[in-house]
């Protein structure tokens, strides 16, 4: 993270335009334990971390996203794509996901990894607005984490789009169709990416339960 720990979370903290009270009321910690690790009387570990980025992230988006809009700018990121997307201080398993979003796993590779995240997205809206470099990225960003594509047809350009991609998601989850492309499922098993199909009726009540896992995760 940074030689100086303290320094780089206050620097974080302070680019999200929140106090210490905010991130602490967010963490459900009290304010002297922020100060504590900004003057490094404490060193942060895995699960801190993860639970003071969710923080900033909840923070930002009470507020409407216009810090984390502002950095996707910087990075060149279109965030038109993503309908919702979630850090986890606990672990997932595929059983959860299969659970919340009601869905059917057929691919022929099912793997109990743990994820600590997942990202939604608009895939008509990933193949317009996005360029290649930037569905990359987006990619990028899922690393252990579940990749949720809503509005597919048939679940074949998701899937081409992951095999070409450097770093692939932990497991691979299509809304909206019928019936999934024999060529999707073959992808997902040459990846070795479980690739599931949720039965959800419409996209606000998957990203409803997904939230609801969150809830009982933490």
């Amino acid at each position: 993270m940074s030689d100086n720990c303290g320094a780089a979370l206050k620097r974080w903290r302070e680019t999200f335009k929140a106090t210490q009270v905010e991130v602490a009321r967010a963490m459900g910690i009290t304010p002297s334990v922020i100060v504590d690790y900004e003057k490094n009387r404490r060193l942060p570990g895995v699960r801190f971390l993860r639970r003071f980025v969710d923080a900033l992230f909840h923070i930002d988006s009470e507020r409407g996203w216009p810090v984390t809009r502002q950095l996707a700018k910087m990075f060149n990121l279109n965030l038109g794509a993503i309908i919702d997307a979630r850090d986890l201080s606990t672990p997932l398993t595929i059983d959860d996901l299969i659970t919340a979003v009601e869905g059917v796993v057929v691919s022929s590779h099912i793997s109990r990894t743990e994820f600590y995240g997942y990202t939604v997205i608009d895939s008509i809206g990933a193949i317009v607005t996005l360029s290649g470099d930037q569905f990359w990225q987006l990619m990028g960003l899922t690393s252990n984490r579940a990749l949720i594509f809503t509005k597919v047809t048939t679940g074949r350009s998701p899937m081409i789009a992951i095999r070409v991609a450097p770093i692939k998601p932990a497991v691979v989850v299509l809304h909206g169709p019928k019936k999934v492309d024999p060529m999707a499922i073959r992808l997902a098993d040459k990846e070795g990416i479980p690739l599931i199909l949720s039965l959800k009726q419409d996209i606000s009540e998957l990203v409803a339960a997904l939230r609801g896992i969150k809830a009982s995760a933490l």
